[in-house]
């Protein structure tokens, strides 16, 4: 069954740059991985001008999301990336889930 892997950002003004080029690194590399099917980005901006921003992922199942996101830290670990402590730097905040499809 499909796995669709669904993150929310609420990112300050000040920290959008930052976030917004991390997030390219991540999409560009997790479009490389097996059972990789698709991804998208949403954005919007609330009152404060903070930026909303919503990416999906989908994937075969959930054996190959569990090897992306194995693969994903092996990249962290890499470059020497620690998310937590981005999102903590920046304050951003994030909501991460995984959701099936509903086929009827």
């Amino acid at each position: 069954m499909k796995q669709i892997f669904i993150d929310q950002f609420i990112v300050p003004a000040t920290a959008q740059q930052d976030f917004k080029e991390r997030m390219k690194i991540n999409r560009d590399f997790i479009k490389k991985l097996e059972g990789f099917i698709e991804d998208r980005a949403f954005e919007r901006y609330d009152e404060q001008g903070n930026l909303i921003c919503i990416t999906t992922a989908i994937w075969q199942n959930e054996d190959v999301l569990q090897k992306a996101k194995e693969a994903v830290q092996q990249l962290y670990q890499q470059q020497g990336f620690d998310m937590k402590a981005m999102l903590q730097r920046l304050n951003i905040r994030m909501e991460r889930n995984t959701y099936q499809e509903i086929v009827e």
